[in-house]
């Protein structure tokens, strides 16, 4: 497993770590024993960086983090989120009282006394404006409840404000085949800044495992069921924010340019992994097997040249008019 560098914390983090949005909820039935399981086989693979959420299954994947870590001796990373336990979810919500509150839930869920890394939840745009709200993390900081902040963020433009604030260590953003536009911009800046960046939605819901098709069935509590139009969240939280056939149709020919002996799947993450300002890219996955097929990514050698040419001509000719301009 390669390890490289998280902003300015001095963490080595594995290149493909853990997104554990899965094993709380929103993404169908889940098993606790299962989803341990596959922590587990995680960690027996190098991953040391897990991200979460207070919200995902209100705590639940939180606290299956606290057990792993009760259950291994190897240094293991939570980072975790705040702000979308807010309910109307504003701006104005994002202060002392709240987050000092989500905070002490979380550290009571990850039985911890200092989150690693809390990230604001993709928060409204204009808390990237209100300097306050930073001096609140840092505070939080001097008071020993957290070793780390950063921020997750839907566009662009908001990674770019949110490292203006000296206190942020990392951006999680979505940034996949399907989503190129943080690669534009943002990532040379965030290298200047010595500012982490976690690639979040690395296989575009599970577009990019190349299983999905025109038949395939989500349960009721699957967000790629209910929120392909945004009615929940963020439109772009689900495959990306990109047409379902469109998808589809791209993803048939992506195939014609995967190694034999190598899944959909592990091309994706290994083009990732070609972006050196990418700390690391966070697959979720609920099983054993999802864990070992993301990782065998990491052994696989760079892709060529041509093989990269190949696929930014496809996103531009057949994604980028679709998704580049909106987030």
């Amino acid at each position: 497993m390669e390890h490289r560098v998280l902003g300015r914390t001095g963490w080595r983090i594995s290149a493909i770590s853990f997104g554990a949005w899965a094993i709380g909820g929103t993404w169908g039935d889940v098993q606790d024993r299962e989803s341990l399981a596959a922590l587990h086989r995680a960690v027996d693979l190098g991953v040391n960086f897990f991200d979460t959420a207070d919200v995902y299954g209100d705590g639940r994947s939180e606290r299956l983090l606290a057990e792993l870590k009760r259950e291994r001796k190897e240094e293991i990373i939570v980072a975790t989120k705040a702000g979308r336990r807010l309910n109307p979810h504003v701006a104005d919500g994002y202060n002392a009282g709240n987050l000092t509150a989500f905070v002490e839930r979380s550290l009571q869920n990850l039985g911890v006394e200092a989150l690693d890394l809390l990230q604001l939840h993709c928060p409204p745009t204009d808390v990237y404006y209100r300097p306050e709200v930073f001096a609140v993390l840092d505070d939080l900081v001097a008071q020993g409840k957290l070793r780390f902040y950063g921020v997750s963020v839907e566009r662009v433009e908001e990674a770019l404000k949110a490292i203006e604030y000296p206190g942020v260590q990392s951006v999680q953003i979505i940034f996949n085949i399907f989503r190129q536009r943080p690669a534009d911009l943002f990532f040379a800046e965030a290298k200047r800044r010595q500012v982490g960046i976690l690639a979040r939605l690395p296989l575009s819901s599970g577009m990019l495992t190349g299983k999905l098709t025109r038949q395939s069935q989500f349960a009721p509590d699957d967000h790629r069921a209910f929120n392909r139009q945004g009615a929940a969240f963020d439109k772009g939280e689900t495959f990306s924010g990109i047409d379902y056939d469109t998808q589809l149709e791209a993803v048939e020919e992506l195939r014609q340019l995967v190694p034999e002996g190598v899944s959909l799947a592990q091309f994706a993450l290994r083009w990732l992994m070609m972006f050196d300002a990418v700390s690391c890219a966070i697959p979720g996955a609920k099983t054993v097997a999802q864990v070992e097929e993301n990782l065998r990514a990491a052994a696989l050698p760079p892709l060529h040249e041509e093989t990269m040419q190949a696929i930014q001509q496809l996103y531009e000719r057949r994604i980028k008019p679709l998704v580049h301009h909106y987030w």
